[in-house]
């Protein structure tokens, strides 16, 4: 066993154990830190098969993702420290039905799928980035800027309904 088979096997188990530690906390804030280290693990297994821009990309993104989701979660919730008692599993027997079907599809997918064969010839990694680099200002440019102005948008939203307006005076004459 190769050392980037053992690295990818580790990664692939520490996302999953993360992602089941997402629903098994009862804080937010800790939920939020489960789901990003699980994210962060599918980045590194991304650096492991040696797409370090995808690898880099995925644990920014989610660094920045989950710190503001913590932030706000800060912000809004009654209790984020988790002291008190809340379940994170809501319609048990419809998101396990969910998650079953759905786990049952996506071996399916995988199995019966025609994927057609493999690929005989890779670019080099200086034309694969060039490449996306095309993609990401050609076709898809108005896309990402489309999300970005949303994403923007609803935390400048989120902010001004946290803000608590000071009272104003009443005149005295």
């Amino acid at each position: 066993m190769t050392a980037q088979v053992f690295f990818l096997a580790a990664f692939g188990l520490a996302a999953v154990w993360f992602g089941i530690v997402v629903f098994r906390t009862h804080s937010m804030v800790r939920s939020a830190l489960a789901l990003l280290f699980s994210q962060t693990a599918i980045g590194a297994m991304f650096l492991v098969m040696q797409a370090e821009f995808l690898g880099v990309l995925q644990i920014m993104m989610m660094a920045t993702e989950m710190s503001i989701m913590a932030i706000f979660m800060v912000m809004f919730m009654m209790d984020p420290g988790g002291l008190g008692e809340m379940d994170m599993k809501h319609q048990r027997k419809l998101s396990l039905a969910a998650g079953v079907i759905a786990f049952l599809a996506a071996i399916g997918v995988s199995v019966f799928a025609d994927w057609g064969p493999a690929a005989t010839v890779v670019p080099s990694a200086d034309e694969q980035l060039r490449m996306l680099g095309i993609e990401l200002l050609g076709r898809s440019m108005l896309i990402f800027e489309s999300a970005g102005l949303t994403i923007l948008t609803a935390m400048i939203a989120a902010t001004a309904v946290a803000v608590q307006m000071p009272a104003k005076k009443e005149d005295a004459s």
